[in-house]
């Protein structure tokens, strides 16, 4: 009754015609955060907030899966909604872009504005990124935890990311998020040392050389480990450009640091794959009418892989937790539905970022 009763309440929902998107709020110049747009928006990251201080993904009130940002009918409807998200078991959650997005969001508004709420409203969802962390430095998907795949160190979808970032940014009092008292600085200093160490800690040797991260680590052990049925162990070639960019923004980086930053770069350097070319193409014989394939091209630029086997480095196209590695071998639903090779993730941090990253921190004469 509790899901049905959600749905329902989804359909309550409604996009405001003057509205922009989500993701597009995180992009206007400072001045639009005065404005009554930014403060309606901020006043529902307000009202949606639970009493833990993080946020539920996507569910409708700020930006549900179409990334809009919307209202709900009436008072009444708003009240419907948020008692159906307070029922919800684990109502808090990282994964896509949830919690530090929001609070990122309500610190601009405050900067912009002075206005009090929104400032206690970023420091409640502080208060929320530390209880989530584990002593062992990572965050989990959900928090209170869910069970299975959902209570691990989750890199995916920049989780754990996402989070330290958002902490680094406090810690180091990085206007508009200079808001933490003495005392709760001192904790966040803290936890973003434990996060610092967890990153470490879970980048994949192999055969004695460091590689990247896997998409969730196990919480105990920090070993790769299992996400959804399709996300196996595996070193990631999408995650993973964000975490070297996390630790290419430390200042006075450590020479674990530097060693992890290196070791990762030259794993992706070695795992691009040439002379290919992913496509779609019609077929009307197939739901949707398109369907994709890998064709030779030799002027094609490099592409990585989303998932690689750990210890052959072979690019995988999972089905049901079974492992391929041909995207042929895919049902066509599998195969058209996530982008398991043709991504360009890190060719801008090897290209530029990571060049200039070098030519900082290298020794001066």
């Amino acid at each position: 009754m509790l899901f049905i009763g959600f749905v329902t309440c989804l359909w309550l929902v409604t996009i405001s015609a003057s509205a922009i998107s989500w993701r597009d709020c995180a992009n206007q110049e400072e001045d639009w955060h005065k404005t009554a747009e930014a403060k309606r928006i901020g006043n529902n990251v307000l009202y949606f907030q639970s009493d833990l201080g993080g946020w539920y993904k996507n569910d409708g009130s700020i930006h549900p899966s179409g990334n809009a940002a919307i209202d709900v009918h009436s008072q009444e409807d708003r009240m419907k909604y948020k008692e159906s998200l307070a029922q919800l078991k684990y109502p808090c959650t990282l994964d896509n872009d949830a919690t530090w997005s929001e609070m990122r969001f309500l610190a601009k508004v405050h900067a912009a504005t002075g206005h009090r709420k929104y400032k206690d409203g970023f420091l409640k969802g502080l208060r929320y990124l530390l209880k989530a962390q584990y002593p062992n430095g990572g965050w989990p998907q959900f928090y209170p935890l869910r069970p299975g795949y959902s209570s691990r160190i989750t890199f995916n979808d920049g989780a754990m990311i996402g989070a330290i970032t958002l902490l680094d940014d406090v810690v180091h009092r990085r206007p508009p998020y200079d808001l933490a008292d003495d005392r709760l600085l001192r904790k966040c200093q803290a936890a973003v040392m434990r996060g610092r160490e967890c990153i470490l800690k879970c980048q994949i040797i192999v055969n004695g050389k460091k590689t990247t991260w896997c998409q969730q680590h196990d919480q105990r052990t920090l070993e790769p480990a299992q996400g959804r049925i399709s996300e196996n162990p595996s070193l990631s070639g999408a995650e993973s450009v964000g975490v070297i960019r996390y630790l290419m923004s430390i200042d006075s980086p450590s020479p674990e640091i530097m060693a992890a930053i290196a070791g990762a770069v030259k794993w992706f350097k070695k795992v691009k794959i040439t002379g290919i070319r992913v496509i779609n193409f019609e077929d009307k014989s197939l739901p949707g009418g398109v369907d994709r394939k890998i064709v030779v091209d030799p002027e094609a630029p490099p592409i990585w892989a989303r998932y690689y086997e750990i210890g052959s480095d072979r690019p995988m196209f999972i089905e049901k937790g079974v492992a391929k590695y041909k995207l042929s071998e895919l049902s066509h639903t599998k195969r058209i539905g996530h982008l398991w090779i043709g991504g360009r993730w890190p060719e801008n941090l090897l290209k530029v970022e990571y060049p200039a990253w070098v030519e900082k921190h290298q020794p001066k004469d």
